[in-house]
């Protein structure tokens, strides 16, 4: 029997197209088909044939969702991203706005060096390696961050430093710079050109890219980036580790965090944490301790949301602190040598 979509159940991505091009009739699917891949149509008929029946509902909000992503990749493609944000704003609000260009940036993004998903570091390296730290920092800008991480590791150290800065204080590239970039690669890999201003790099990104790095690797970085250029080292480092990995850590090192924390920066942490942050700071402290902080909970109100943040950076801070001693251990995606 075929599967029934209710309104109490989410649609998958594969599901929301099958409704789409039901939604479109056979004549306007068939005009969609003729720009997909053999596999994607395969897929594509397979979710319809087994999608069954959709609500009135959800097909609306499938189609809604459908008028905006193109209406935003438009005003995109024609005026560019501050001035897509400026309409979309207008048209329905920031929150909207901002997830519409969320989506659109992302489809644009994976559109350019669609080749570096089809390789290999050690193929990618090959072709990179000889490269200016800029056009390695463009490329890799574009790949997923384990994938830019195990490049890097490979390059030699002087350029392994710039290349991490050039990412770093990467915020847009032009049309013109992605194509010359592509062409000189095309000759050893397919290529897709994007065409637009398409938000790549960054702190965020290249922190997540050092977050897979294996610790010695990191540790050369920042020391020599911090001799070359200390406040951008700085603000990587803040970006690398966040409140909520908190819940990634083993108890062992989340108890000797807690032994040096403040009382009041605990209390101001958890007002807005999540059931399963309480309980993992709770679990892993005396019991005494676990009700003075949940009293102080209950009669600390009103605190600024600004208080709150302060005092989870407070405690993030600490823990890189005593991760960078070797007195607990920060989960990485690095391959970090283990001693038992």
């Amino acid at each position: 029997m075929a599967a029934r979509a209710t309104p109490k159940q989410s649609l998958t991505p594969a599901q929301k197209a099958a409704t789409l091009v039901i939604a479109l009739g056979a004549e306007k699917a068939s005009k969609l088909y003729k720009y997909l891949t053999s596999e994607d149509v395969e897929k594509l008929t397979v979710e319809v044939a087994k999608l069954g029946h959709v609500e009135a509902e959800q097909t609306e909000e499938v189609l809604d969702d459908f008028y905006k992503t193109c209406l935003t990749q438009k005003v995109v493609t024609d005026g560019g991203m501050e001035y897509a944000r400026t309409v979309l704003e207008k048209a329905y609000g920031e929150a909207t706005a901002n997830e519409l260009l969320g989506k659109v940036t992302k489809y644009l993004k994976n559109r350019s060096f669609e080749f570096i998903q089809k390789t290999d570091s050690k193929n990618l390296y090959a072709v990179l390696q000889y490269e200016r730290p800029q056009t390695i920092a463009l490329v890799l800008s574009y790949a997923d961050s384990d994938l830019s991480a195990a490049v890097i590791r490979e390059l030699p150290e002087d350029k392994r430093i710039k290349v991490v800065e050039a990412v770093a204080q990467m915020e847009s590239a032009s049309p013109e710079a992605i194509k010359l970039v592509e062409s000189q690669l095309r000759k050893k890999f397919d290529n897709i050109l994007t065409t637009d201003y398409t938000t790549i790099g960054g702190v965020d990104y290249i922190a997540d890219v050092m977050n897979h790095m294996d610790r010695s690797n990191e540790k050369f970085i920042f020391d020599e980036m911090g001799k070359i250029n200390p406040e951008l080292a700085e603000t990587i480092r803040k970006k690398m580790f966040v409140f909520e990995d908190i819940l990634g850590m083993d108890d062992r090192s989340i108890q000797r965090f807690i032994r040096e924390c403040d009382m009041k920066d605990i209390v101001y942490a958890l007002k807005n944490a999540s059931p399963e942050m309480s309980s993992l700071f709770y679990q892993n402290m005396s019991t005494r301790m676990a009700e003075t902080i949940q009293s102080d909970l209950e009669v600390t109100v009103n605190v600024r949301l600004r208080d709150v943040e302060e005092a989870q950076q407070r405690i993030v801070n600490l823990i890189r602190r005593l991760d960078e001693a070797g007195e607990l251990i920060i989960s990485k995606g690095g391959k970090d040598d283990i001693v038992v």
